[in-house]
């Protein structure tokens, strides 16, 4: 299917793509409660501290029950003790008869008495999300767990939701050999999953050059019980050549379990964790922290904005932008999530028609649930816009969210039944506009609706194309879902949803401008996992 796309034909001048941020929390009221237990880094770069960052950094509250002092620097490891079994009871028992906890991330975990306590705990109070870092070899090769504790820690494996080796780990957990290449650490991670009864990931950061991974850096999640869309679901990434990777492990493992808590999707999850962290190694050296393998830089994207708006106060306010400006400067970015809608099976299932009705079904029953929540966030802007025109154009756009976009949904879906709840993937977009809707600023509202508009609009006017195309055929199963999206009226108004996002950012200080961006950036990364949700839940 072409993924050629004409943005003048719903714009002034504009479109915007997301890039793959780590986001904010959904709402300001559902912020993931992450406990992470593991040992203490003082160098702050691994361990508690490394996970207290990562939770932070992906929107979460970090909790943290001790298991272990180090005495650790940048260089290695100097000492390590294991405090009383009994007093980590205490921690965990002291956190969780008060404070309600939605994901928990475990490294390391020192000795089998330890572990047992754990384990104990975990029975009991049975955590929503639990991510397993079973942290036995640093990557300075440093043993971080007693060999006589290894058999309490394949005990605690079941119950897991995920497990995060390291290629070393893996190959302990199996007691095989490490895998010299990508192929075998993936058949290695298929027979830990099958042992274990959980999803595991296979990451490749450890794997040399030329080793069948390319000169990427993949990382995999499998699982052999049906637990995901596929056995074996791999992501792909970039390979950063540094030095500072100290607490590599530790972050990922703790920022999956605060995104799992959020979004509910072990792969959604990963695509948004990786780029996060891809970020925080290549910038790590920005910190320079140590003379040896120093740490990753889990703030970079604060960094970032904090550095751009230092900028511009160091400079005088921020131009104005022209009439078009902002909406161009959305619209430079577009092509790749774009393209990586366009790439998805549903889509390319929408356009010819093969799409299995089931997923159809789930996407629909999703789209009135989401269209229930969207008509309330519109009804905010109307409630909110400064003017009489934008006033009636959004009381008018949510009253089509109600009347005309859901009767199709329910009109399709009344005889087709389709046994669907409330989806992560909906449940966390809608949080995230009704967190926009409620941030007192009517630009950043809008900018957070305007994907639903626009890649809608871009979107339905190609798959049209490509079925006028094909000749229409009489019985293409969804003809009527094609018609409604490249609607003119729809169209039209798309065009004017970005002129009043666009006149909003003109009103806008530079600091809200930047708000207005990531709000629209978030939302349109929402729209990609939108349309691959229907996959992800068959």
């Amino acid at each position: 299917m072409s993924a050629t796309v004409n943005p003048s034909e719903f714009l002034p001048d504009a479109f915007l793509p997301p890039n793959f941020l780590p986001s904010a929390p959904s709402a300001p009221l559902r912020i993931p409660r992450v406990l992470a237990i593991a040992g203490s880094d003082p160098s702050g770069g691994a361990g508690i501290q490394a996970d207290l960052k990562s939770i932070a950094a992906n929107g979460g509250y970090g909790m943290a029950a001790i298991t272990a002092l180090t005495a650790q620097n940048t260089q290695g490891v100097r000492a390590v003790h294991v405090p009383p079994a009994e007093f980590l009871t205490a921690q965990l028992d002291a956190i969780s008869d008060d404070i309600g906890i939605d994901a928990v991330k475990i490294g390391m975990l020192g000795d089998a008495a330890v572990i047992d306590a754990v384990r104990t705990w975990l029975e009991k109070v049975r955590p929503a999300v639990v991510v397993l870092d079973p942290v036995m070899v640093a990557t300075s090769g440093d043993r971080l767990l007693k060999e006589s504790a290894e058999a309490a820690l394949q005990a605690l494996l079941p119950l897991a939701d995920l497990i995060t080796p390291n290629l070393a780990e893996l190959a302990i957990l199996l007691k095989e050999p490490v895998a010299a290449d990508w192929v075998e650490a993936l058949e290695q991670g298929k027979r830990l999953a099958a042992l274990s009864g959980t999803t595991v990931l296979v990451k490749g950061g450890h794997l040399p050059g030329g080793d069948g991974a390319g000169d990427g850096c993949p990382d995999a999640l499998v699982n052999t019980v049906g637990l995901l869309g596929q056995e074996t679901v791999v992501v792909p990434g970039e390979r950063i050549v540094t030095r500072n990777s100290h607490g590599t492990g530790c972050s990922l493992s703790s920022a999956m379990a605060t995104v799992q808590a959020r979004v509910g999707n072990w792969e959604a999850a990963l695509r948004e964790v990786k780029p996060w962290l891809l970020g925080a190694l290549r910038e790590a050296s920005a910190l320079d922290v140590g003379t040896g393998n120093g740490p990753v830089h889990h703030f970079h994207h604060v960094q970032d904005r904090t550095s751009s708006q230092h900028s511009q106060h160091s400079q005088g306010p921020a131009e104005t932008p022209a009439e078009g400006e902002f909406a161009a400067a959305l619209r430079d970015g577009a092509a790749a999530d774009l393209d990586a809608i366009y790439a998805l099976d549903f889509i390319r299932g929408l356009a010819d028609g093969t799409l299995p009705e089931h997923e159809f079904a789930y996407y629909l029953a999703q789209d009135a649930i989401y269209l229930n929540g969207y008509s309330r966030v519109l009804a905010r802007a109307a409630a909110v816009a400064p003017t009489e025109a934008e006033q009636l154009f959004w009381a008018r756009s949510a009253q089509t969210c109600l009347e005309v976009e859901s009767e199709l949904h329910r009109s399709w879906l009344s005889t087709r039944p389709a046994a669907a709840g409330l989806g992560p993937v909906t449940k966390s977009y809608v949080d995230h506009l009704l967190a926009a809707s409620v941030s007192g600023s009517y630009g950043v509202l809008v900018a957070a609706a305007l994907p639903c508009f626009w890649l809608y609009a871009e979107v339905g006017a190609t798959l049209h194309r490509e079925f006028l195309a094909g000749g229409a055929p009489a019985a293409h199963p969804y003809a009527d879902w094609l018609r409604t999206y490249a609607d003119e009226d729809f169209a039209a108004a798309t065009r004017q949803a970005i002129a009043y996002t666009d006149a909003a950012a003109r009103q806008a200080s530079a600091g809200e401008r930047e708000a207005m961006a990531l709000a629209f950036r978030q939302s349109s990364r929402y729209e990609v996992h939108f349309f691959d949700a229907p996959r992800l839940h068959a």
